[in-house]
């Protein structure tokens, strides 16, 4: 039996299959689905019945299903397809957009008239999820339906180098489909990866690999202990001998993840990082991704099931359904001594996790999708995150006093940092005196910042404000130093949009950058 001990040395392997998933491609195939997020607030109860009453603030979509699945291999930066089956509704007409936004081409979607697309919406008051609704009627396609599948199918399967089978149970994927599909890729020598539904594993066989948790491996060989890594082992020969698949790959929480090889005595068994778990949801769809798209680059398995453990454990430290990026495992291998789990990870990057002592003397330099992932985990946690944005060009005393006042008033404090392009578009050709990256840094070395990240316009058509950034990060409080009334502030109307609130700052009057340029300059 081996275990991750031996694996030592891949970082450089591993980091060369990241980079050759650019130049990859995956086919997914199962059930797709559109997933809403209602946000809001609950501030009293019904006068007609016992029920909160969420006053409802915003909302957003994303793919769910086999679309999460897409939303990976793009994230990963892989060339993706899809094939799926949508209703003739808006919600259809939103799946096929947000397929699109990917980059992807949404043809690969059949059409169904008389069935709805499948929808999932959740009903939040802050992060407490209240309610779940699903629109969705379940039954198998018919024949036809199953005759233009598979004629999707073989056109979509030219140039890909893995397939994953995404099944939901949803009534797509057919024992008479999945047994075309596995067998044409068989044919072509494309490796099929499944996530499983149900009890009957054989309608998978012909299949790579198949990617059941614990309990699935248990209910899928008649109630099989998986308790330690022997009945792990037991129980995927079990499977592999009765489903005819070639491999199971065992997902196992907190115990991490086991490949078992139907053709190979040896065993790989992955821990998980000792990490803070948030949500779980959406950890599976990252998972076969990974495995797929590393195997589509010319990894085997085993390294791609390593890599998939490593996404795994960053996914779910992020809060809500995220993908993985690909910057993020390249920094999570990097900052592992043997390029493997286990590794820990650093908030808000991705990496290592810094000690609370190294945290105080330096925040965190963020894009803006790795910042709204941070400040989800510190609102999770119960914190209040603020926020304020400037050029910072050269920093004096009135810059650190209004800072220190900010983070006196909230739990974390976020700087939105003008890009030099926008700051020469406010202030002239002659500036800034110091670039971004220098900046950046030293507010980042300040202990009262949390996190910095850019942003701006870069013409002067554009708009040079926060807005964009505010909405997408969200933060509780938006700080503004100056004489203002808070209906003046240009970014008033979008935090309101969300439910934040707006606060006026002092400013210490005699301090400023151009002074001390002119003091200089004298």
């Amino acid at each position: 039996m081996r275990n991750i001990k031996t694996m030592t040395n891949q970082t450089v392997s591993y980091q060369k299959t990241i980079e050759n998933m650019g130049a990859s491609s995956v086919l997914v195939v199962g059930d797709i689905m559109l997933d809403r997020f209602v946000y809001g607030a609950v501030n009293r109860i019904s006068p007609e019945s016992p029920v909160p009453v969420l006053s409802i603030s915003r909302d957003n979509m994303m793919l769910g299903g086999a679309g999460n699945a897409l939303t990976n291999l793009s994230t990963l930066g892989v060339q993706g397809k899809i094939i799926s089956l949508v209703g003739d509704d808006e919600a259809g007409k939103t799946v096929a957009r947000l397929i699109n936004d990917l980059g992807f081409d949404a043809g690969g979607l059949m059409i169904d008239p008389d069935r709805p697309t499948i929808e999932k919406t959740r009903y939040l008051a802050g992060h407490q999820q209240l309610l779940r609704t699903d629109f969705e009627r379940i039954e198998n396609i018919n024949s036809a339906q199953e005759a233009g599948l598979m004629t999707a199918f073989d056109v979509a399967l030219k140039g890909v180098g893995a397939v994953i089978i995404s099944d939901y149970g949803k009534g797509l994927l057919t024992k008479s489909v999945l047994r075309q599909m596995i067998g044409a890729a068989r044919d072509k020598d494309i490796p099929v990866i499944v996530d499983p539904k149900g009890f009957d594993y054989s309608i998978y066989k012909g299949a790579s690999a198949v990617t059941p948790n614990k309990k699935e491996l248990s209910e899928a060989t008649s109630g099989m202990a998986v308790n330690n890594d022997e009945n792990v082992i037991a129980a995927a020969r079990h499977l592999i001998t009765t489903a005819g698949v070639d491999a199971v790959v065992a997902t196992r929480s907190q115990d991490g993840m086991s490949i078992i090889e139907g053709g190979s005595n040896d065993v790989l068994h992955l821990r998980s990082a000792d990490i803070e778990v948030f949500d779980v949801s959406g950890a599976g769809d990252t998972v076969i991704a990974t495995i797929a798209a590393s195997i589509a680059a010319g990894s085997s398995l085993n390294e791609a099931a390593a890599l998939a453990n490593m996404a795994g454990s960053i996914v779910v430290s992020k809060v809500g359904t995220a993908p993985i990026r690909a910057a993020e495992l390249i920094e999570a291998i990097n900052s592992d001594d043997d390029g493997l789990m286990p590794y820990t990870i650093k908030q808000g990057q991705g990496g290592e996790k810094q000690s609370s002592e190294a945290r105080r003397r330096m925040g965190s330099i963020c894009a803006w999708d790795e910042a709204a992932e941070q400040i989800k985990r510190w609102k999770a946690r119960g914190l209040k995150v603020g926020f304020t944005n400037g050029c910072f060009d050269i920093l004096h005393f009135g810059h650190v006093s209004y800072l220190n006042q900010a983070r006196d008033k909230c739990d974390r404090l976020v700087i939105g940092l003008n890009h030099d392009k926008s700051v020469k578009i406010l202030k002239g050709e002659t500036r800034p005196v110091h670039d971004e990256d220098a900046r950046a840094t030293v507010l980042a070395a300040l202990g009262c910042v949390d996190m910095v990240t850019l942003f701006g316009a870069t013409t002067a058509d554009e708009p040079n404000t926060a807005n964009a950034l505010l909405t997408q990060l969200q933060p509780d409080i938006y700080f503004k130093g100056g004489d203002y009334s808070v209906e003046d502030i240009p970014e008033t109307p979008a935090v309101r949009a969300y439910g934040g609130e707006v606060c006026v700052m002092d400013v210490f009057e005699g301090h400023s950058t151009t002074g001390s340029i002119e003091k200089m300059s004298a």
